[in-house]
């Protein structure tokens, strides 16, 4: 029988929570759904080498989990605070029967990041998928007076300089066939004001993957995007300060789970996907966009 989607997943209100950053799997009430006891794969994506940014936990995690369930070796990202999560990413990866590769990287610096394209190299012998996902917002509710230099300075680094170094380092290392895929969100849209720097990156990112693809198309390298509406992961209750509605505003009337995201990256990296490139796929749970 088919699912509701209205039903499909926990709705809010949620229990108050507060972590701080960049937050945990374990503490989050209802626990996030990465798809581990629903995703089934089919072969999409069989032995290709893909590499993931934030794969500890969240979006990150479910993309990882099902990639390897698809056939695909994941390396993956985390910071040095997340190795709990990360190593949960890399048993599923590994119970998959795929390769785990966790690799520690603060994407704000373009020396890791050139490292860990080095790394998944050495690890693979190229790159077939690269998934720029790994984010950082904080909110002000106060307003532009309240966003520091210092906030301003890592939101950016870490949503569009990591992006852009990853993209422009990795792209040597890809055949033909190879995909980039990108997180933006709705946000980029719809921005909401105690987000602005976060949404303004996001808006960044749309433009970044439309101009991209068309360089990079006769390499027959595609780019693409991805970008959700309210997912339920570990940065919600590490930056913001009311959960119990987290996602009561989206007209299915809850947040995404991480498992609802992870058929759009898979899709988007896959043959299916062979004509489809400078796309933004909306995953924003009924919320429209331009």
């Amino acid at each position: 029988m088919p699912e509701n989607p209205v039903d499909k997943h926990p709705r809010p209100d949620f229990p108050e929570q507060d972590q701080q950053h960049p937050g945990w799997t374990g503490p989050m009430d209802p626990p996030p759904d990465h798809g581990e006891d629903s995703y089934e794969g089919s072969g999409l994506l069989r032995d290709r080498k893909a590499l993931v940014t934030g794969g500890d936990s969240g979006i990150g995690r479910a993309v990882a989990l099902a990639y390897a369930r698809e056939g695909a070796d994941v390396l993956f990202t985390y910071l040095p605070e997340e190795e709990q999560d990360a190593a949960e990413t890399a048993r599923l990866v590994e119970e998959a029967g795929r390769k785990a590769v966790a690799a520690v990287c603060d994407i704000r610096e373009e020396e890791q990041c050139r490292r860990l394209v080095q790394r998944a190299v050495d690890e693979f012998g190229r790159i077939d998928i690269l998934v720029n996902n790994a984010a950082y917002q904080m909110s002000q509710p106060d307003g532009i007076a309240a966003i520091s230099t210092e906030q301003f300075d890592r939101v950016v680094r870490t949503n569009l300089y990591g992006m852009f170094w990853l993209s422009k380092m990795a792209l040597p290392h890809m055949p033909s066939g190879g995909s980039i895929i990108n997180t933006t969100s709705v946000q980029a849209y719809k921005p909401s004001p105690h987000l602005l720097d976060y949404a303004m990156t996001k808006g960044a990112i749309v433009t970044f993957t439309q101009g991209l693809a068309q360089m990079v198309a006769a390499d027959g390298i595609r780019v693409n995007a991805v970008a959700p509406g309210p997912v339920w992961t570990p940065l919600i209750p590490a930056t913001l300060p009311d959960t119990a509605e987290f996602g009561k505003q989206s007209p299915l009337g809850r947040p995404a789970q991480p498992a609802e995201m992870a058929p759009a990256f898979v899709f988007l990296a896959s043959p299916r996907a062979s004509f489809i490139t400078a796309e933004i796929l909306n995953a924003t749970g009924g919320i429209p966009l331009p």
